[in-house]
């Protein structure tokens, strides 16, 4: 988005803009398109929070939901535990266990454990553009999102999980934004990844600009039949700031205000699942002796949530920037989101001093 503006909140960006501005975080996609023998717009994104370890050298991590009409796996051991230790994946609703037991096999297959394994996947519907129930994405798609996952930029929109979601009316998907803060004299990333699916056309906003309700049906056409307030998103939060789980956990509820200033109420059928893990500290799964962790105090969080809040609401509006018009299943349209009409539009509210900066 920050061709049409300076971004979001006063914290300047990583230099990519992206959750990979965070050290040895990786990303990946999967995308599939066809439209035989099923119209299939689906895929699978890889967060990998430590490149080359994370199945040996655990983060801390904690999560929220904010409601829970959707499904994130593993999720009761990393609030027990406070530890993440696997790459996180994101995909369709019904594949959501094909992409966790690729985790556990993959798991496997390293070498990395001789018991049980409890990957973190989430999920979101994207049956309105995909022919879900045809099951089509499969390990192998999977494997690819895994296998590609790099640092750098990060493709959003239709890429990956996102392929087939659709966000306020409008084409969804990936998106992912940063934010760099100094503390006691230190510097740290943030850096946040969405899937979004969710929200109402004339609840979208950008920066506090009510671009949905100014977009009206008659100019892009709304890809539902009848006005949709639920879906989901899942937010993905990381950071190399040294935290503990609990204050991993708060991040993650920091994402509740990011997501509803875009305009995302959590209503009843809604998944709204948060996910944040910190880096800093290595901690091995078994270890033979106390593990001796660093942290910053409570009081020193605010700027860290800030960023949270700020880099979630730009990551759904970049993936609403990134995405393009798709055709899916029963010539179903999910149109972009005019970025000419919605940049006069923020030029509108610029001159009347309505959109502060």
């Amino acid at each position: 988005m920050r061709e049409l503006s300076d971004g979001i909140g006063r914290l300047p960006p990583g230099p990519a803009n992206a959750i990979t501005d965070v050290p040895d975080v990786l990303v990946g996609h999967a995308t599939v398109v066809r439209d035989e023998p099923h119209v299939i717009r689906s895929g699978v994104t890889m967060v990998v929070p430590r490149a080359g370890g994370i199945w040996e050298d655990y983060t801390y991590a904690g999560s929220h939901v904010f409601n829970g009409n959707g499904e994130m796996t593993g999720l009761a051991w990393v609030e027990e535990s406070g530890m993440l230790g696997s790459p996180i994946g994101i995909t369709n609703t019904f594949q959501l266990g094909m992409v966790r037991d690729f985790l556990v096999e993959e798991t496997v297959r390293a070498g990395a454990i001789e018991g049980f394994h409890l990957p973190v996947v989430g999920e979101t519907d994207d049956g309105r553009l995909n022919d879900a129930a045809a099951f089509a994405l499969t390990e192998e798609d999977a494997a690819t999102a895994l296998s590609t996952a790099a640092a750098g930029a990060v493709a959003e929109g239709c890429v990956g999980g996102g392929t087939g979601m659709i966000c306020h009316a409008f084409k969804g998907g990936i998106g992912t934004s940063s934010r760099m803060v100094e503390i006691h004299g230190a510097s740290y990333v943030l850096g946040v990844l969405v899937q979004a699916n969710y929200g109402a056309r004339e609840d979208f906003r950008i920066d506090g600009v009510p671009v949905g309700a100014l977009i009206d049906t008659d100019l892009v056409p709304s890809p539902w039949d009848e006005p949709v307030d639920g879906g989901s998103v899942i937010v993905i939060i990381a950071t190399d700031a040294p935290l503990l789980p609990g204050q991993c956990k708060r991040l993650a509820q920091r994402a509740t205000v990011g997501v509803g200033r875009v305009g995302g109420y959590g209503h009843d059928s809604s998944g709204d699942l948060f996910f944040a893990f910190a880096t800093a500290n290595h901690l091995e799964p078994h270890p033979g002796k106390p593990r001796m962790v660093a942290s910053l105090p409570n009081e020193a969080l605010d700027l860290l949530f800030h960023a949270v809040v700020d880099a979630t609401e730009e990551s759904i509006v970049n993936a609403l920037f990134a995405a393009e018009t798709t055709t899916g299943r029963l010539g179903r349209i999910a149109h972009a989101l005019p970025l000419d009409e919605t940049a006069a539009i923020l030029e509108r509210y610029r001159v009347k001093n309505l959109w502060s900066r």
